[in-house]
């Protein structure tokens, strides 16, 4: 039993909420760099001045708000290590799956959680719980949240194997 209080409660559940956001503005990202070309400074400041937490004037609506620092960690941290992320992502697939020869957005997805495995001391189960719901948003009705597992199960023993 704890003994946490429901404000501490909510906090925590705010801020899972804050880096779930972040995460998958982080594909996002990842993805529109690689389909324009564009640097991860143009595209980080891009989101964080108009898309994270920003309102949309003529729908009213406004976009979720997300965790900033796990934000331009997990892109910068992708993009500095984009090699050796790619490299453990290609030993992860099949041979006749290639990095290159899957979905821009799979693409991305490996390299952010890529980056929070080898870069961050988040838990590996909660790196792949998280990046599978992303596979989720992402692919509600396809087989790709359970190849995204598969996938990151292997990286995630490859990158922290004292985690299992």
């Amino acid at each position: 039993m704890t003994t946490e209080t429901p404000p501490r409660k909510a906090a925590r559940r705010d801020n899972r909420t804050l880096r779930a956001a972040a995460r998958l503005y982080a594909v996002q990202a990842l993805f529109q760099m690689e389909a324009a070309g564009q640097t991860v400074e143009a595209v980080s400041t891009e989101f964080e001045s108009h898309r994270i937490g920003v309102a949309d004037v003529e729908s009213g609506a406004t976009m979720a708000e997300a965790d900033r620092k796990l934000f331009r960690t997990l892109l910068e941290e992708a993009v500095n290590w984009q090699a050796s992320i790619d490299q453990m992502t290609d030993r992860a697939l099949v041979a006749k799956w290639p990095l290159d020869r899957i979905d821009p957005t799979l693409r991305a997805l490996f390299r952010a959680a890529g980056a929070e495995l080898t870069q961050t001391t988040t838990p590996p189960k909660v790196v792949i719980s998280e990046f599978v719901d992303v596979a989720r948003a992402f692919f509600p009705e396809g087989r790709e949240p359970r190849f995204v597992n598969a996938v990151l199960d292997h990286m995630a023993h490859e990158a922290r194997p004292e985690a299992f």
